[in-house]
């Protein structure tokens, strides 16, 4: 891999850590079967995205990213289908080919069933796959990778409080409650990839005014998305995300702090929402 592909992978990952965990205020213990009230979307909700990396101090755009929600059926049961795409252009592809599919099933009442995600990042190509049951009150994942050799990974996890991948997450954590939340209030959370079980924590910054791509304007919710350096056992701030002051909690803008620089995602229009946009300043 080129020094620039490396760049590049490190940015397209930490932007899907974002779109896909971002807003993860909360968990849910097993014997209450993970599920939770869903008040901030509906079914046909369609959310889009620009994406733009800071290359020697000029902001270009590099990509597109779309999250749609529709209910469907998984195994039988009613569920909410997640599916987000992300799509480098013409101008990325030419430095490092980004091709992401993910997908998610949750119950109506917002418990994981199912995660998948399709990566093809540069000339790599990895599948995750998690499959979620709750046996005697607790929580267990099978876990699947297939990486970019063509090999597969497998494990499983048996535990005492929930646990959600990104897509999931960012569904379920959208009907939060603030209220009352202070500068600096912190909440951890436990994330389930292909391979592993591990910690993030979220950091309340207070309330800011926000442009987006579409021309207007929004009353939002600073949040920073932190994880734990391998290395230092340190939290390390991976982004700050800007979420819609209303119920909609509508992810608006995201800033990541890259170790070669920087990376911004800007919501460029959105349709279908279940609430009224009471966050859009003008």
């Amino acid at each position: 891999m080129t020094y620039q592909e490396n760049k590049m992978t490190q940015a397209t990952r930490r932007i899907k850590i974002s779109l896909f965990s971002l807003l993860a205020l909360f968990s849910v213990s097993a014997s209450a079967q993970c599920t939770f009230r869903n008040t901030a979307f509906k079914s046909g909700e369609r959310l889009s995205y620009n994406l733009y990396f800071n290359w020697k101090f000029v902001w270009v755009k590099v990509g597109t990213a779309s999250f749609d929600i529709d209910q469907t059926r998984f195994l039988g049961k009613k569920a909410y289908k997640g599916s987000l795409i992300t799509r480098g252009n013409k101008r990325a592809d030419r430095f490092f080919v980004l091709r992401d599919t993910l997908l998610c099933y949750n119950t109506l009442d917002m418990a994981p069933l199912y995660y998948r995600k399709g990566a093809k990042e540069g000339k790599r190509y990895t599948v995750d796959e998690v499959y979620y049951t709750y046996p005697n009150g607790k929580c267990h994942v099978k876990q699947h990778r297939l990486k970019h050799d063509g090999t597969y990974s497998r494990s499983q996890h048996t535990l005492n409080e929930c646990v959600y991948d990104m897509m999931s997450i960012f569904m379920r954590a959208r009907s939060f409650n603030p209220t009352g939340w202070k500068k600096g209030y912190a909440v951890n959370f436990p994330i389930v990839d292909g391979r592993k079980v591990y910690a993030a924590q979220l950091r309340y910054q207070g309330v800011v005014n926000i442009k987006a791509d579409n021309g207007h304007t929004y009353r939002c919710l600073k949040l920073a998305y932190m994880d734990k350096d391998d290395d230092s056992n340190k939290w390390e701030k991976i982004v700050d995300f800007f979420v819609s002051d209303d119920e909609n909690h509508i992810p608006v803008r995201l800033d990541l702090h890259l170790k070669f620089g920087s990376a911004k995602a800007f919501m460029t229009n959105v349709t279908g929402l279940r609430n009224a946009e009471k966050a859009k300043v003008k």
